[in-house]
């Protein structure tokens, strides 16, 4: 019982984090677009319909709202305990050194499966959005090679794709990626823009009623999915110890 109930020595943790000599190539600004990146993705671009249609109907709003000031708590818990311990392992080494090596373990493989689900889930929202794409072209990819087997398919190949493209450019390490990752965010918030702008011609209040049609639980049921589309503090912690002065930076980004 007290090796399952062993905690992180904090002190330790640090000492290795210095003696690892980790190339520190991200500051705020790199930070706060990490975070952004991941926000505008799957969550906003595909949830917000299929939210809006099976749970919340135009109060889906409403169910953001709730999920960014719920995420809002959980990332200034992130960015306190992220500035005193800038090492790698984001929530896996917080629960280790709070409440002990079984809880960590537990997180560990809580937070893997997180990551797989949520680049899963991105990687098949990309895949739709390329099919669409070439279908502007009159081009099309055969159903059974965008559908998984539980689909009725063989296999998302374009998810698989561009996974391994993604996987490329990360592994050409921080630097490179950082610029990749500025450089694509910048180009999505440039799309969201465009849209909003571009949409507001189109808008239709008559489509707003019934505002409520699931009522309260539907709000709170589409508040939950949602949530999803928050999660990019998660990764800009996952990233500690490239980070110039930590202490500083990881709060800004996070908040940010």
């Amino acid at each position: 019982m007290r090796n399952i109930l062993q905690k992180k020595d904090i002190g330790q943790l640090l000492e290795q984090s210095r003696s690892q000599k980790t190339a520190k190539t991200m500051g705020a600004f790199d930070l706060t677009l990490m975070g952004i990146g991941a926000v505008i993705g799957t969550g906003v671009m595909v949830l917000t319909g299929i939210t809006a249609a099976n749970d919340a109907g135009p109060s889906v709003i409403f169910s953001f709202i709730i999920a960014a000031v719920v995420c809002s708590l959980a990332a200034l818990c992130y960015a306190e305990i992220a500035s005193c311990l800038p090492v790698y392992g984001s929530a896996y080494i917080y629960s280790y050194t709070t409440m002990g090596e079984i809880i960590g373990h537990l997180m560990g493989w809580t937070l893997l499966s997180v990551y797989m689900v949520t680049t899963s889930a991105v990687a098949s929202g990309w895949s739709s959005y390329f099919n669409n794409l070439l279908g502007g072209f009159h081009l099309s990819i055969p159903d059974t090679l965008l559908t998984v087997p539980s689909q009725g398919g063989t296999v998302n190949l374009p998810a698989i794709i561009i996974t391994l493209l993604i996987t490329a450019v990360l592994s050409r390490g921080s630097k490179e990626s950082k610029t990749f990752n500025n450089v694509m965010v910048l180009v999505k918030i440039s799309i969201v823009l465009l849209f909003i702008v571009t949409g507001s011609f189109y808008v239709k209040p008559d489509n707003w009623h019934p505002f409520m049609p699931y009522g309260m639980q539907g709000i709170i049921t589409g508040a939950s999915a949602v949530f999803f589309a928050f999660l990019g503090f998660d990764a800009i912690s996952a990233s500690a110890e490239e980070v110039k002065k930590p202490q500083r930076n990881l709060p800004i980004g996070i908040i940010g």
